[in-house]
Formats: structure tokens, C-alpha cells, sequence
């Protein structure tokens, strides 16, 4: 059985080791969503590291759809540039380079006024939003195939879908923040629909050969949320669309937060998902223990570990845990002696 430290192949793409870095904003963009050094050394240093999946943090595909005014975007050809120098650089050192679409809907925080599935919200520090129109969910639709492009053009290895954490996407699939009586809100089936419409954009824009990866939040922690079963049969439709590899978080609907949080506390959902719905998933959630991190792997539990909060506190957490997994992770040559 494979484990952390073996290679993943999915599609075209084969990522040396079982470790994704998860996508984490930084807040640290220029207004204009344009990367900094920061970025460039930021990402790079978890490449040089040995993280076999870096994922850039969440994108704006539009100016009003970011969390902040200081998140990413990948709304204009002019933020192609600083993306591909450092998808460039992190390759050079062996590690695949893919970024996160996404659209903070309700939660954005910006000049401009934000936008929802329905003007209705229950965080307090939130604008009520504008219910968005047919014709403007088409819009925000071409934004994503148009970001799915310059992603492509920037070189990077894969791109993943934001479905997750009461996000635009999230917000419609989810029955407490989609209130709409239209063919976009009530069933399952039309609560899917403006999901299903990102995945087809993206889809045809994208090489054959590139997965397309999609982050969900598997659980809604309220009884008038989604179950994890009606999860994996929004998934079933998300993988007959044309996802490849299913980054499974949870939660974010709501303010409240997860009843309780201790390391693994969401792998059970990644592993519901992956055999529920026969796909490939992404586990996250205080993973950073290797043992852990080497069982969810070894037992099928999930394809590849997303380590988050570690990789701040620790750029070489790969080689660390290679190291207790008495395991092989090169390094460059003038970091071999710190091992």
C-alpha cells in the first residue's frame, strides 16, 4: 500500500509525495490583486521544502469577490505574470503548482457591495447581499472560466474549485444561505446547478490531462444544512461534471463553529466521500502528526494529506516528517546538512 512519502499520479500529473499545502490567504496581495514578494518567497520556501502539492491560496476571479482587498486575484491578464514566476520557481524544485478559484460571495469584504444566492445572511459583521440575477450568475460564471485560463496560461500543474466554507459556491449548494425559487435554489438538483455550471466553464477551458480539483464543505454542522449523505451525492454529480480529486473540508454556513476540533476531526468525512462517492479526496484538519498523516494514506482513508497551520510554523515540515517516517525526501543540496 502506497504511502505519505510515495508518489500520486491523477490524470497527466504526477505529484511526488502525498503532502498538499492548504491554500491559506495571507492577506498580503496589493490592492490591485497582484502578488508581492512575499508570495514569492512564501510558496517557494514550502516548494524548496518538499511539499509535493503546493496550492496557491484562495483567487479572486473578480475584484468584489474577494475576502479582502489584500487577497490574490485572477481577475486580469495583468496578475499572470507574478503568479507564473512563482509557479516557475516552485516547479524548478520539484513540486506541482495548482491554484484555488474563488468567489467569497456574502463574505466578501470590499469597496463594492457584495453578492449572494439571496440577499440573506447570518453573520452579523456581513452586508446583507444583493441576490444575484440569472444574468448575473452568468457573468460571475464566465469569471470563472476566464480565471481558469490565465491559470492555465500562468503554467499551473492543476486548479481547484472553492465550494467550501459559506463561500459563493457553498452559499448555493447550501439550503440555510439559498433561499431563490428559482431553477437555482429548493432541490438538490437546482441548489447543484450554478456548481455544476463553474465545473463545465472550467472544464472546457482546461487541458485534458489537468485534474480539476474541488473543495467541499462535507458538513454543515445545523439540521438545516446538508448531510454528509447528501454531500456525497452532490459529489457523485461534481465527478459525473468532471471533477477529478475532492478537497474535503467542513462547516462555514454558520458562525458556529465545529462542535469539536481535535487532530483528524474531519478525515471520517474524506473517507465517507471517497468511498460514498468512488473519488479521489484530499483530507485536512490538524493532520500534522506523520503517523496520522501516514494511516489516513496507508489505509485508503484518503489520496493526499492537506497540511495547513504547520507548514506556517514549519517550511521543512515534509522533510520532518520524512525523517520520523524513516522515509526518502531529497532536499536541495545546501539544506542537506541541517538533516
Amino acid at each position: 500500500m502506497a504511502g505519505l512519502f510515495d508518489s500520486y499520479t491523477i490524470k497527466g500529473l504526477e505529484i511526488k509525495n502525498r503532502i498538499m499545502m492548504s491554500p491559506m490567504c495571507q492577506y498580503q496581495a496589493q490592492e490591485d490583486g497582484t502578488v508581492t514578494p512575499w508570495h514569492f518567497v512564501h510558496y517557494g520556501a514550502r516548494a524548496i521544502g518538499g511539499v509535493g502539492l503546493v496550492m496557491i491560496e484562495a483567487s479572486g476571479v473578480e475584484a468584489r469577490g474577494r475576502i479582502s482587498t489584500r487577497d490574490v486575484g485572477i481577475w486580469s491578464d495583468q496578475h499572470i505574470a507574478g503568479l507564473k514566476g512563482i509557479v516557475d520557481f516552485g516547479k524548478s524544485y520539484g513540486a506541482k503548482m495548482a491554484i484555488q478559484l474563488a468567489h467569497a460571495g456574502t463574505k466578501a469584504e470590499t469597496p463594492e457591495q457584495n453578492v449572494a444566492p439571496s440577499a440573506y445572511t447570518r453573520f452579523e459583521r456581513y452586508q446583507t447581499p444583493h441576490a444575484l440575477s440569472r444574468g448575473e450568475i452568468a457573468e460571475i460564471v464566465e469569471k470563472f472560466r476566464q480565471a481558469a485560463e490565465r491559470a492555465v496560461t500562468a503554467g499551473f500543474d492543476a486548479v481547484e474549485i472553492h465550494g467550501a466554507h459559506g463561500y459563493l459556491i457553498h452559499q448555493f449548494l447550501s439550503p440555510i444561505t439559498n433561499k431563490r425559487e428559482d431553477e437555482y435554489g429548493g432541490s438538490m438538483e437546482n441548489r447543484l446547478r450554478f456548481a455544476k455550471e463553474v465545473i463545465a466553464a472550467i472544464k472546457a477551458v482546461i487541458p485534458e490531462e489537468m485534474p480539476l480539483l474541488m473543495r467541499v464543505s462535507a458538513v454543515e454542522y445545523s439540521e438545516e444544512g446538508y448531510s454528509l449523505d447528501e454531500m456525497i451525492e452532490m459529489v457523485k454529480h461534481f465527478k459525473a461534471a468532471g471533477v477529478d480529486l475532492v478537497d474535503v473540508s467542513s462547516g462555514g454556513s454558520l458562525p458556529e463553529a465545529p462542535p469539536a476540533i481535535y487532530p483528524g476531526y474531519q478525515l471520517s468525512f474524506a473517507e465517507a466521500i471517497r468511498r460514498g462517492a468512488n473519488i479521489p479526496t484530499i483530507a485536512v484538519g490538524i493532520l500534522e502528526h506523520p503517523a496520522l498523516a501516514e494511516e489516513a494514506v496507508r489505509n485508503e482513508r484518503a489520496d493526499l494529506i492537506a497540511i495547513g497551520r504547520e507548514l506556517l510554523r514549519n517550511p521543512h515540515y515534509a522533510k520532518s516528517a520524512a525523517l520520523e517516517l524513516r522515509a526518502e525526501l531529497e532536499l536541495p543540496n545546501v539544506y542537506s546538512r541541517a538533516f
